[in-house]
């Protein structure tokens, strides 16, 4: 399907009427940024995809209680964070592990292109990320990466203030050994 030139509020408009060509654009639009996020977080890639459609019917079906349709992406993007935090926290309870070592890269909006200087230096540092303790992994990414801020990693963690900036503190300690360590 072709994209249309449509603005994301006339896109939700008729999302809300349940349009299913305005859903399919949307999903277009956002789909591989909301898979990489459940991705960093989950590190699986079957189970963000699931993460990813899952989170898209969410947003789709509670579209009405969106106030402001400018801030879609990150509504969107908050849903597709705590639904992986939630399959993190289940997966870490029950000690499992994902069967594949999944590379995955890190794009901002513009992406991370192949032949890019910086492609090397982030997968060595998203490697590095991988072999941090678990709850450090997921504090820097959603700080580094996610961009969130202490206050929201808190309420995402369920941990306190002083102990989030703790964790991001040593987490990035570790990280900077661990990377000094491979160089």
């Amino acid at each position: 399907m072709t994209s249309t030139n449509q603005d994301i509020e006339q896109l939700l408009l008729l999302c809300k009427s349940s349009n299913q060509r305005a859903q399919l654009e949307v999903y277009n639009r956002y789909n591989k940024a909301m898979y990489n996020t459940a991705l960093r977080i989950v590190k699986d890639s079957f189970r963000a995809e699931d993460i990813m459609q899952e989170s898209f019917l969410t947003a789709f079906t509670k579209l009405n209680t969106l106030e402001d349709t400018k801030l879609f992406g990150a509504w969107l993007k908050r849903i597709v964070v705590n639904n992986s935090i939630a399959h993190y926290n289940k997966t870490s309870k029950q000690n499992e592990v994902p069967l594949e070592q999944i590379m995955y890269k890190v794009e901002d909006d513009s992406g991370i292109e192949e032949g890019s200087q910086n492609t090397d230096k982030v997968k060595q540092i998203m490697n590095v990320m991988k072999t941090l303790k678990p709850n450090y992994s997921l504090g820097l990414s959603l700080h580094l990466i996610e961009g969130y801020d202490y206050e929201e990693i808190c309420d995402i963690m369920n941990i306190s203030y002083a102990n989030c900036r703790t964790m991001i503190s040593r987490a990035k300690e570790s990280l900077r050994k661990k990377l000094m360590q491979t160089a």
